[in-house]
């Protein structure tokens, strides 16, 4: 079992590898657990050795953190921008639990910034947005489940 501390734009995440068989990694990442599956795992890596078996985890880090994301991305109620303009801070990360007119992110805009708030209460499925890009109105930033 291997614990890693990703920095993923800007959201941190916390990944223990339980185990890896082939192609499937099992995963805990912030506290949940995936199945992951890698498309250029090694061939051998069930009878790995452990210097070798660090090695596999650590050269996918993006398919552990980006599972968090990318699986439940289907579920919840999108939080559209209401107009164009630039993200300059996203306030909730995935697994938060936000309520009712919380802010979930701040949009600059003819030179004002415009909180974005939850419309309901929920958890948060999705972040699909970073600091620093540009929306039109209507694009989702997050997913609210």
């Amino acid at each position: 079992m291997k614990e890693y501390k990703f920095k993923i734009n800007g959201n941190e995440y916390n990944v223990t590898i339980q185990s890896v068989q082939g192609q499937h990694a099992d995963v805990v990442v912030n506290g949940m657990s995936y199945q992951v599956e890698m498309e250029n795992a090694p061939a051998a890596s069930a009878g790995v050795p452990a210097a070798a078996s660090a090695a596999t985890p650590a050269a996918s880090p993006a398919p552990p953190a980006a599972a968090p994301e990318a699986k439940p991305a289907g579920e919840g109620k999108a939080v559209e921008s209401p107009l164009p303009g630039v993200i300059i801070e996203v306030s909730v990360k995935v697994g938060d639990v936000v309520k009712t007119g919380q802010k979930v992110a701040v949009i600059e805009a003819m030179k004002m910034e415009n909180e974005i708030q939850a419309p309901e209460a929920g958890t948060v499925t999705a972040v699909i947005v970073n600091k620093g890009d540009s929306v039109l109105e209507g694009d989702p930033i997050v997913k609210i489940g």
